[in-house]
Parts: structure tokens; C-alpha cells; sequence
């Protein structure tokens, strides 16, 4: 579709033949643009991979460190405690 756009067809053209709307086709083309270099308006595709990557992580590592903190409070209430019951107190 991106190779047809840049033959010199509309998008508008295309989306009459084929089903993607006007907007998609264009949308298409100017990510295509900046895959190659010829835009700097917004993120490669590249980048846009790393960015979605780099938040599953982000998110990932967050629920480790919720999950650490859950345990370690855990873990420091239960060492409060003697073994017949009563705390340490």
C-alpha cells in the first residue's frame, strides 16, 4: 500500500479500491518516511518497538518490587515474633 501511495496514487485513491481508510494509508506512508530517515517528526518503528518493550518491563519490574516489599514486610513481622507466640517485647 505504502509503495503504491508513493507511485504517485492518493490515498484517498487507495482507500477507495481497497478497504484501509484515507487516514490509515497516510498514516502508513509518513511512519514509512521515518523508518527510512527522510522524517524526524516522530518515533521509528524501531523505536516504538523498544518504547512498548521498555514499558512491559518497567511495568514487570514494578510488580517484582511490590511484590519484595509485600514479603519483606511480611517477613519483618514475623521475625518480630517468639516462637511460643508472644513478641518480643
Amino acid at each position: 500500500m505504502v509503495d503504491l501511495a508513493r507511485s504517485g496514487r492518493t490515498p484517498e485513491a487507495l482507500a477507495g479500491e481497497f478497504e484501509p481508510t484515507a487516514q490509515s494509508i497516510s498514516t502508513w506512508v509518513k511512519q514509512a518516511e521515518r523508518d527510512a530517515g527522510k522524517r524526524i517528526d516522530g518515533p521509528t518503528s524501531a523505536e516504538r518497538e523498544e518504547l512498548a518493550r521498555l514499558r512491559r518491563e518497567n511495568h514487570r519490574l514494578r510488580q517484582e518490587r511490590d511484590i519484595l516489599a509485600k514479603a519483606a514486610a511480611w517477613f519483618a513481622r514475623e521475625s518480630k515474633v517468639s516462637p511460643n507466640g508472644f513478641t518480643g517485647s
